[in-house]
């Protein structure tokens, strides 16, 4: 046995990292609810502490994760607190983080049955809770990936294959070369991962044919053109800057009799579908073929959990074929042949523990809650002078501005620098805004309070 060895033996036995690991887990939880939310100018330079050269030697493992702990945590962003506001990342339900714990020390990697019949049988019990949470036709199968962006990526890979079946074309074989065309429909506000997927899979971003979008950023469903069996089109449940939802029941109708795909990019808007009171915003996604979703984001899920569902088994599990000699397949699940990748760590552990957890009542009234939250937000900044909304708040998505687009990125430094929330910028209909996301079980009124006190702060700073 090597020294390396031993060593490595004894930390197992002796449990003091692992001990260690969790109080100092257990009181980044207590800190973080109520800390700064973006690190301090001083836990920032201390990061310096992780600039060395690889060390040739091994290290001592309580020393490893001591020093994680002391210089590495207080240059985290508070994202599971109630007052991160910036991108649109989640908080974790308390079930999720420790299920994901249990996880980490079991370590399954899903690709197969024979490799983590656990996991195997999660995916298929989610798969099956997910249909009914979203109403999706009986013979839909999902993939677990690492996110939306990945999610997107299976889906559009799936419509390419079967729009090119459709036309006697087999990609896996034949490749783009003398391929015949898909069209690509999207509209003007699609999010920047659809618009990079496709750039992946080859379609070439100038062959994306753009449709006008309203002002709340919808597709304006008289300007999309005639559909055939080649024409892939790409819909938003919840539009990054506004939340806003494409008119899936007119359009995904006209869509499935004319055979194109459509696939629904619904990385925190889908679960709207989950809200008795916000269901209305996803009538008709049902008729899709393929949905993009993020656990990560509305359902509070740990991070690095995504979901890609599609109505068409043959189609995903082709786009995204694996074989080999070596494989040991079942007739059970084997996760690969849903995910572009093989080995990939077991997500579905957090998001099957998140969901058992709160079933559909406490799914309901925690994303209502960040709707509700976006609402006070927008009506607590409406009645400041200087501020104003310019969005249908239908979600949990508010944008802001100020009178021109220089106050409002110095307010949205000065909101940065007083960390008492933290929020980010962007750009709708060509006026620079800011963005708010609510997106964590934990925000309460009194952190809304909060927060909107800090923008007046940071207006009344500007002006002096």
């Amino acid at each position: 046995m090597t020294e390396i060895q031993k060593k490595m033996f004894a930390e197992m036995q002796d449990k003091t990292i692992f001990n260690k690991a969790l109080q100092y887990g257990s009181e980044y939880i207590d800190a973080s609810l109520d800390r700064n939310i973006y690190p301090t100018e001083i836990a920032l330079e201390d990061l310096n502490y992780f600039d060395e050269v690889m060390p040739i030697e091994s290290s001592n493992a309580l020393d490893v994760i001591e020093g994680l702990n002391k210089y590495g945590s207080p240059a985290t962003v508070s994202q599971i607190g109630g007052r991160y506001f910036g991108f649109v990342n989640g908080s974790v339900v308390p079930a999720g983080l420790a299920a994901k714990l249990i996880g980490t020390f079991w370590d399954q990697n899903t690709a197969m049955y024979v490799i983590s019949p656990i996991a195997a049988k999660l995916e298929n019990v989610v798969e099956q809770w997910l249909k009914s949470i979203f109403n999706l036709p009986p013979q839909t199968v999902a993939g677990f990936v690492s996110g939306t962006s990945t999610a997107n990526l299976c889906g559009l890979a799936s419509a390419r294959f079967r729009l090119l079946k459709n036309q006697g074309w087999d990609i896996n074989q034949k490749g783009f070369l003398n391929a015949p065309p898909i069209r690509i429909i999207a509209g003007k506000d699609a999010h920047s991962s659809v618009i990079k997927t496709i750039g992946l899979l080859g379609f070439g971003c100038d062959n994306i044919q753009f449709i006008d979008t309203d002002e709340q950023g919808r597709i304006k469903t008289e300007l999309i053109p005639e559909l055939d069996n080649t024409t892939l089109l790409i819909l938003a449940a919840g539009n990054v800057n506004s939340g806003s939802f494409d008119n899936f029941s007119e359009i995904c109708k006209k869509a499935k009799e004319a055979g194109a795909w459509v696939h629904i990019d619904g990385a925190f808007g889908l679960w709207a579908a989950a809200v008795k009171e916000l269901s209305h915003l996803t009538n008709g996604m049902e008729d899709a073929n393929s949905w993009a979703v993020d656990g990560h984001k509305t359902l509070n899920t740990p991070s690095d959990c995504g979901i890609v569902m599609c109505n068409d088994k043959d189609a995903i599990t082709s786009a995204l074929h694996t074989s080999g000699g070596y494989l040991i397949l079942s007739d059970d699940r084997d996760g690969m042949f849903y995910t572009p990748e093989m080995s990939r760590r077991a997500r579905i552990i957090e998001l099957w523990a998140t969901l058992k957890y709160l079933g559909t009542s406490g799914i309901d009234q925690m994303v209502l809650g960040l709707h509700l939250r976006a609402k006070q937000f927008a009506s607590e900044l409406s009645a400041i002078e200087g501020f104003t909304i310019l969005n249908d708040v239908v979600f949990n998505q508010v944008i802001v501005c100020c009178a021109t687009d220089d106050i409002t990125n110095e307010v949205i430094q000065l909101i940065q620098k007083e960390r008492v929330c933290w929020v980010g910028g962007s750009t709708w209909k060509d006026k620079k805004v800011i963005r708010i996301s609510v997106c964590s079980w934990a925000t309460t009124e009194q952190d809304v309070l909060r927060s909107v006190q800090s923008f007046k702060s940071a207006l009344l700073k500007f002006k002096n």
